[in-house]
């Protein structure tokens, strides 16, 4: 059809095409281009479940698949053209590590003026609509008609074949209320008077929709067994959006505390998705958390988000204290909302390891500044 439009030329075309994988076979057609128009350059996108496992066989060797995160915050900055301090260069979060205070003191102070614009970026949104709506109200309005309406109603259906659209709506915003923390899976079949098949299914389809996280318990075997998962919402936004909490987000401590550990989950998962980084959350025995642990290679790193007025110290912190002494990480990250807190933090062990033994440390960052260096350093590697 294009053709009617775009008379044939010379050299490199290239074709943009979105949701594709709403047209009848489309596989087959991409398929013969790919193999007989040479010249052609063709990038699609669309919902990543049906793109992956219906252009799985016709694809090999014809064509790459590539995961899409929605904005960090750090583009989310730049799109909107918003001046930013002038901040050091970070290739990993683990350079902090090595710095002096004065260079903690001077990023403090420099990083303060980002705390607002980082609140906003939770309130709208990572999608780029969303970011450049002028009115709070409007963006949110959007995002919640295009999770309600286009994905939950029009895409379950047309794209996975889900009949009962209100229960998965109902699933949806149960998750929405609880996102965050561990699922309660007998509580929600009770609550909503649904079986747990049905349930399970729901879950799993939010997930390859990439609306939801799911985040399994750290270790093995008998460990993890019978223990419950972890649900992050894809976008911090989404809850508030859809439970029209608009920007009363921010007067609401337990809130907005959810909304930053899901915003800084998004980015780490983001930043090292395309390494195979495993991801999890770990519960003591005393019921001491890390909220979340990333296994890199022979690493194991957790993060615990505490994004609360007061300073955060080694007692806030005894779960990651813990973690790091008996999985034996000399590193580990506290997610802050104390801008001037940005230190590290010594934890009162040694920890061992085939290059000899280490102190034991923890990094306090601020929020905004680690989502900013999570965004940076992610399109830093796309460029190679």
């Amino acid at each position: 059809m294009w053709r009617e439009f775009e008379p044939e030329t010379d050299g490199t075309e290239y074709l943009f095409l979105d949701e594709i994988q709403t047209v009848r076979d489309w596989q087959t057609w991409l398929k013969l281009q790919v193999d007989f128009e040479k010249k052609r350059r063709i990038a699609v996108t669309g919902s990543a479940t049906p793109l992956v496992t219906e252009g799985q066989e016709s694809g090999v060797g014809r064509w790459h698949t590539l995961r899409l995160s929605t904005l960090s915050f750090y583009e989310y900055l730049h799109l909107k053209k918003i001046p930013v301090p002038s901040l050091p260069d970070l290739r990993s979060l683990a350079e902090l590590f090595d710095w002096s205070p004065a260079q903690f003191a001077t990023v403090s102070a420099d990083g303060a003026s980002m705390v607002a614009h980082f609140h906003e970026y939770l309130l709208r949104g990572s999608f780029p609509e969303s970011a450049l709506i002028e009115s709070i109200t409007a963006a949110q309005k959007l995002l919640r008609e295009d999770i309600v309406d286009k994905v939950l109603k029009r895409d379950m259906t047309a794209l996975f074949g889900v009949r009962h659209v209100l229960e998965m709506e109902q699933v949806f915003l149960y998750l929405c209320l609880h996102g965050g923390g561990l699922l309660d899976m007998q509580a929600l079949c009770r609550d909503l008077e649904l079986k747990k098949p049905t349930v399970n299914n729901f879950i799993n389809l939010l997930e390859s929709t990439h609306l939801i996280y799911k985040l399994s318990p750290f270790g093995y075997g008998k460990e993890i067994l019978r223990a419950r998962y972890k649900v992050y919402l894809a976008d911090p936004a989404i809850a508030p959006s859809v439970l029209l909490k608009g920007t009363t987000l921010l007067e609401d401590p337990t809130a907005l505390g959810v909304a930053v550990e899901t915003a800084f989950f998004k980015h780490v998962f983001a930043r090292y998705y395309a390494l195979s980084v495993g991801f999890s959350y770990w519960r003591g025995k005393r019921d001491r958390e890390v909220d979340i642990v990333a296994e890199v290679q022979d690493l194991v790193i957790p993060f615990e988000v505490k994004y609360r007025a007061q300073n955060t110290g080694l007692g806030d912190v005894k779960g990651l204290a813990e973690f790091c002494e008996t999985r034996k990480a000399s590193r580990g990250y506290i997610i802050t909302k104390d801008i001037q807190g940005f230190s590290i933090l010594s934890l009162p062990f040694d920890i061992t390891t085939k290059s000899g033994t280490v102190p034991a440390r923890i990094a306090k960052v601020p929020a905004p500044l680690a989502c900013y260096w999570l965004g940076k350093t992610e399109l830093d590697s796309l460029d190679g």
